[in-house]
């Protein structure tokens, strides 16, 4: 009992710590500064950090308690996102923004309640996670190319952070001398880290860029992205399915039809987002007489 409520205290940690960052993300990204500009202002070093916070939480979470419990309670960054980016807008959460929270928040729910936990040994061989990677980097390109903006850009950067998810998974059991083929070699599991890293800061900057176009719906693609992508890489490769058979196929189908209803609520409702101000526009300017 007593290591369930710390999982869901942790939870609820993680979850504020990724609204924080996506927070403070949104508002330097409203600015519409480059990522040079963006390595000299100390709010984006926050969010790295809370990002980071929040991805260490989330794991000790899962160390307390059962996925079931902890990934639907992920869900919840949308939620805490929400109130605090309007409070530093300077305005209320407007009710459609509500609804496409609720609604998203339904949606995910429902689509992580159906995908089965992984097991001791469900990781990738170094193949498949160089093909993977290779896939997804082609995939990331072409969303970038094509639809390089607002939600294409949150689809690319959830995207990026469930195939670094599925590269760190490999990576841990390599460590642990779990995969089916055994450990890996020192340069292999390095190569793979290298990966992970690529994949992780590429999910960072390229979820930057997406907040351009608002908090909110960007946001929920990014969270509905990143375990769509681990559930097709975990039924695809490691032959995980989704639970109660043909049902849970269609509670999969159905969740993604709710989150998509309430991204779309969420990109109707959201207004235009305020900037985050300059430390030289704080500083008042000299009187010259």
């Amino acid at each position: 009992m007593r290591a369930t409520l710390f999982a869901l205290l942790l939870s609820l940690a993680s979850a504020a710590g990724y609204a924080l960052a996506a927070v403070a993300q949104s508002r330097l990204a409203s600015g519409g500064e480059g990522t040079r500009t963006l390595l000299t202002r100390p709010l984006w070093w926050w969010a790295v950090g809370l990002n980071a916070a929040g991805a260490l939480t989330h794991v000790a979470a899962l160390h307390y308690g059962p996925l079931t419990l902890v990934q639907p309670l992920g869900a919840l960054t949308l939620v805490a996102a929400l109130p605090v980016g309007a409070y530093y807008e300077r305005r209320r959460v407007t009710r459609v923004e509500w609804r496409g929270a609720l609604w998203t928040l339904g949606g995910l729910v429902g689509l992580v309640a159906v995908v089965g936990p992984a097991t001791p040994g469900d990781a990738l061989s170094l193949p498949e996670a160089l093909a993977v990677a290779a896939v997804t980097a082609a995939g990331i390109s072409v969303l970038v190319r094509r639809a390089g903006r607002g939600l294409g850009l949150a689809t690319a950067s959830g995207a990026a952070s469930g195939v670094a998810s599925a590269l760190t998974q490999t990576v841990t059991a390599s460590l642990a001398r779990e995969l089916p083929g055994g450990p890996m070699t020192w340069w292999q599991t390095a190569l793979l880290a290298v990966l992970v890293s690529v994949f992780a800061t590429g999910g960072l900057l390229l979820s930057q860029a997406a907040f351009r176009g608002g908090l909110a719906a960007p946001l929920a693609v990014v969270n509905l992205a990143n375990p769509a992508v681990a559930a097709v890489i975990g039924v695809a490769l490691l032959g995980e399915t989704f639970r109660a058979g043909p049902v849970g196929w269609l509670v999969a189908a159905a969740s993604g039809a709710v989150a998509a209803r309430g991204v779309l609520l969420l990109t109707a409702g959201h207004p235009a987002p305020v900037p985050a101000p300059r430390a030289a526009e704080a500083e008042p300017r000299p009187v010259t007489p």
